[in-house]
């Protein structure tokens, strides 16, 4: 309660300060008092603002309300609360009003979801059951140019596990079960098996269709299997540092699988399926929502036979002369690659035990110095330029000094005068030389360049190394004549392949290529599109060096190992000083012994590249690598059914005097 003006309380409830009922009072001080109680019970009025309250005359005693025993009243007693007892059927009522009303919500609930949204319900239902899958389709096969197979794809079986469907009491059998069967981790296996709130997780894939039927004799509940396709490599067909291999998605991991993967992988498709209570996809439960594609098969110019020839004939050598390693390129004039085998080699089956260095194809990712077998392009550029003929005759001494440095031939001979055709015939350094200078370093530049050197092949194989050539504006002073016979600059074995090739070719080059096309589903072949050519030198330089290049194997040249009989075999050997990553000169770095040719000399069908790398038994070219290219020419000419052309070759003039 607030209290009055005067300090007094403002509780209607207490009696007034003068302790008298029924007796009014005038307000002291002139001031209009507050009104008292009546007497009745009811509060006093409150006067307006606008006009005070005019008090109510006193009551005289006799109608004063008498008190207890006849004497005056006392103050007015506070009213008392009041208790009452309330009926209970109130409560009963409103209870079973409020269980009516929950009633009718749940009624109508149902209805509504066993009624008006039945399907929906029934749709989000078969919705929690039901996953996207990958439907796998077939990759391409890689085949040789008549269809065998380097590699191919065989069906076999995903098997995967819904967790959800998996029994508890089989949890730990089913774990071990596929770990031990599968040689997985058990961790890993238990991490899928219980995985939540996953339905569909991949185990292992791969699986033999038997295997899997005898796993599916378990009838582990959740357990089920997918056709899926397996990448077989078969060994007998070689070629790995070239085909390469799929990883464990399927993809093109290496080698042509990397390179044509767009081409071999397809596209797979998409179905939803329902998973059973077995664990199992229910046929058409889903539908099929994207169609799978097949990838194309890659038809190769390979030969098959061919390339396993090559690729023992290699080994054999290389352990024979205890070799680092080599590589054999069998092509044909036009670019096409017949075989290509390296040495040493691998098994996509087993390409944990191996690594990415291991795996690298040589024949474009070693890089060497080619000695001797580039003088067919310093020869080519000096003929080409009218400098010479293959009848000019030089002064040739064993030795000759050009600024601070000593070149010397392999064999020690007096001096003597030498053809254009004897000096590449007998692969002397000292006349290369100054055939070399007459070219002068800016045109030797330009040939080596048009010739493919410091350049990709165009193969487009992983790891290729394209080689060092160097500006010509940075040749010191003995750059030239090192060129000019092979040395102070370096190649990969399919660039020299490429070379002679272009000699055998009429003198126009021809970028390599080992595909040949693709081969749809329907069985359709279209052809890979045309290949870069380019005229580098005239026919009539061809046919000139073709000639001289025959007399290397010829009774006087460096290279009769190389012959083939009844055959004319032209071709030029190459033995190299490596050098020695450890001390960055030649001492110790050993030797490249390599042979490139072609045959029939007068009407090239083939060429073969062999290059053996730090040989030591024997290092010589014409006794070290000419071997194995006459072994792997006469497979390939056989083979391939080419007949010898039944011509002779002509008496070539190798020294002044004959």
């Amino acid at each position: 309660m607030s209290p009055s003006r005067d300090g007094r309380s403002r509780d209607p409830r207490r009696p007034s300060p003068s302790g008298r009922s029924g007796r009014g009072s005038a307000p002291q001080g002139g001031r209009q008092g507050r009104p008292r109680s009546s007497g009745t019970g009811q509060p006093p009025r409150r006067p307006t603002r606008q006009t005070p309250a005019r008090p109510r005359p006193a009551r005289t005693a006799a109608s004063a309300r008498p008190g207890r025993g006849g004497g005056p009243s006392g103050p007015a007693a506070p009213p008392r609360s009041r208790f009452r007892l309330v009926n209970p059927q109130r409560r009963i009522k409103v209870s079973l009003v409020m269980m009516v009303v929950i009633m009718l919500v749940f009624a109508g609930r149902l209805v509504q979801i066993q009624g008006i949204e039945a399907d929906g319900y029934a749709a989000a239902a078969a919705e929690q059951r039901r996953t996207t899958i990958d439907i796998p389709t077939t990759r391409g096969a890689i085949t040789d140019v008549n269809g065998k197979s380097f590699a191919m794809s065989v069906e076999s079986r995903l098997v995967f596990v819904d967790p959800t469907e998996v029994r508890d009491k089989e949890r730990d059998e089913l774990i071990r079960e596929l770990s031990e069967r599968f040689g997985l981790d058990a961790d890993r296996v238990a991490a899928k098996v219980n995985a939540t709130p996953s339905r569909y997780q991949v185990i292992e894939k791969n699986v033999a269709p038997k295997e899997w039927k005898d796993l599916a004799k378990r009838e582990f509940q959740g357990l089920g299997a997918l056709v899926d396709y397996k990448r077989v490599y078969p060994d007998e067909t070689g070629a790995a540092d070239l085909i390469g291999f799929t990883n464990a998605a399927g993809q093109g991991a290496e080698g042509l699988e990397a390179v044509l993967d767009t081409t071999l992988a397809g596209e797979a498709g998409k179905q939803q399926v329902d998973i059973s209570a077995s664990g199992t996809q229910i046929p058409m439960g889903g539908g099929l929502a994207k169609d799978p594609v097949p990838g194309k098969d890659a038809r190769l110019t390979l030969d098959q036979d061919i390339q396993w020839h090559a690729e023992q004939a290699l080994a054999a050598r290389s352990d024979e002369l205890n070799a680092d390693g080599g590589s054999v390129i069998v092509m044909r004039p036009n670019g096409e690659i017949v075989a290509m085998a390296d040495y040493p080699t691998y098994s996509p089956k087993d390409i944990g035990s191996t690594t990415a260095e291991e795996r690298l194809n040589g024949a474009v990712a070693e890089a060497f110095e080619p000695g001797s077998t580039n003088k067919v392009i310093t020869v080519a550029g000096a003929l080409e330029e009218g400098l010479t003929t293959p009848d000019t005759v030089y002064t040739v001494p064993y030795s000759i000094q050009r600024y601070d440095r000593t070149f010397k031939d392999d064999h020690f001979h007096d001096t003597e005068r030498m053809t254009l055709s004897g000096i590449l015939a007998k692969s002397s350094n000292v006349g290369t030389i100054q055939v070399g200078e007459q070219l002068g370093k800016q045109r030797m530049y330009d040939y080596l360049r048009k010739f493919g050197f410091g350049q990709p092949t165009g193969l487009d194989l992983p790891g290729e190394n394209a080689g060092i050539l160097t500006e010509p504006e940075d040749w010191w002073g003995t750059q030239l004549p090192s060129i000019s016979f092979g040395q102070g600059l370096s190649v990969n074995a399919m660039q020299m392949a490429s070379v002679y090739a272009t000699v055998a070719n009429d003198g126009v080059r021809v970028e390599p290529h080992v595909l040949a096309g693709t081969v749809d589903k329907e069985g359709e072949f279209t052809p890979a599109p045309e290949h870069k050519k380019e005229r580098i030198i005239s026919k009539a330089t061809a046919d000139e060096l073709k000639l001289m290049l025959e007399a290397v194997t010829g009774d006087e040249g460096t290279a009769t190992a190389a012959q083939v009989p009844g055959y004319r075999v032209a071709g030029k050997t190459g033995t190299a000083n490596r050098v020695n990553p450890e001390t960055g000169s030649y001492k110790g770095g050993g030797h490249t012994s390599s042979f490139v040719g072609f045959a029939p000399a007068d009407d090239p069908q083939l060429i073969v590249q062999v290059v053996l790398h730090n040989p030591k038994k024997e290092y010589y070219a014409g006794k070290a690598a000419a071997p194995v290219f006459a072994d792997v020419m006469s497979f390939g000419l056989k083979s391939l059914k080419i007949e010898p052309t039944g011509t002779e070759a002509p008496n070539i003039r190798l020294m002044e005097d004959e």
